[in-house]
Formats: C-alpha cells, sequence, structure tokens
C-alpha cells in the first residue's frame, strides 16, 4: 500500500507493505505524474507569487495571453480532464466564459484542482486505472483507459507550465524553479 500525505510540501510518499497489496509500475507510475505535478504547480505559483503582479497580468504572445493566461488554462484543463476521469459532467471552461477572478483566485483554484487530481488518481486501483472510460465533447469523441488520460493532462499541464516558465523570461524571471519530473523523483520524492 501506499500512502500519501497531499498536504505534504514534499509530497513524502510512505510505502507500507501488506500482504494482500502490490503496487504495480503502472501504479506507481501514474501515481508519481500526479504527485510530481501537484508538487511541480505548488513550486511554480510559489515563485510567481514573488513577481510583480502587473507582470503576472501583462499581455504576452503564446498560447494563451501570459502568465496568468497561461494558469488559467492549466487549472481550467485539469477540471475538465478530472471530471473525464470521473465520469462526471465537465465544469463550465473558462475558455468559453473567461475567468473573472483575480490572479491569487487562479492560483489558489490550481493548486486545489491539482491536489484534488492526486487524491483522486491516489484512491485508485489499477483496475480502475486501466478501466475504459469516454469522453464526449463537441470536438472529439472517444474512450481510453483511465490512465492513458491522466498521462495526457500531466504532459499537457507540464507542457504549459514550460511555457509560463519562457513567458516569465520575457518579462525579466530568470530564476525559475526546477521542476522537471526527474527532480521530483530524485530530489523531492527521495
Amino acid at each position: 500500500m501506499v500512502v500519501v500525505d497531499l498536504n505534504n510540501k514534499t509530497n513524502t510518499v510512505m510505502k507500507i507493505a501488506t500482504e494482500t497489496t502490490t503496487i504495480t509500475p503502472i501504479t506507481s507510475l501514474i501515481n508519481d505524474y500526479v504527485l510530481a505535478n501537484k508538487w511541480a504547480i505548488e513550486t511554480v505559483i510559489t515563485w510567481l507569487r514573488t513577481k510583480p503582479a502587473e507582470d503576472l497580468e501583462k499581455e504576452i504572445a503564446s498560447s494563451f495571453p501570459g502568465i496568468r493566461g497561461s494558469m488559467v488554462h492549466i487549472w481550467d484543463t485539469e477540471r475538465f480532464w478530472l471530471s473525464v476521469l470521473k465520469q462526471e459532467p465537465a465544469p463550465v471552461s473558462y475558455r468559453m466564459t473567461g475567468f473573472p477572478g483575480t490572479t491569487e483566485e487562479a492560483f489558489d483554484g490550481a493548486i486545489e484542482t491539482s491536489r484534488e487530481f492526486a487524491e483522486y488518481v491516489n484512491s485508485l486501483s489499477e483496475e480502475e486505472l486501466c478501466e475504459i472510460v469516454h469522453l464526449d465533447t463537441p470536438w472529439v469523441k472517444g474512450s481510453k483507459t483511465r490512465y492513458e488520460f491522466i498521462q495526457h493532462c500531466m504532459n499537457h499541464s507540464s507542457y504549459h507550465r514550460g511555457q509560463v516558465i519562457t513567458l516569465g523570461h520575457h518579462v525579466g524571471f530568470h530564476d525559475a524553479p526546477m521542476t522537471d519530473f526527474s527532480f521530483y523523483l530524485f530530489v523531492i520524492k527521495k
């Protein structure tokens, strides 16, 4: 059994051996992905909170207009994929309505959703991770295993966090934290 303290900033993982529980490579990898994502989002947001608010709000040409827009997109997309994994109705997308809140509210929402995501995924058995779930949107329809959708979402978040770092360089932020998956595995998780 793997016990994870999701409120612990270092994402301490304790392994407890039991006769009835086996941690398989797929379960371990997927659990590490979501815990690393939670840690990386918290790390990037902690870093961004040290920066001038006006720089976070600047519109910079990218996939989304600036740092704030990119962080809202990461949060919004994780909200969507969590609903897919749970097979619940998707929340209304900020991409359609705009996000009316503050940057701080977006940061808090992103942290909370990444925590919820990790908590949910870490509660799943291997059978549940391998279960086929269905996606039905106006843009795409299909079915994949839950773990494939999880992997996609974590990859998506990592991609856009990289854009946030690049956008930061455009406004003079040259002290970005390390959030690579290997850094999580070798330094944070250890």
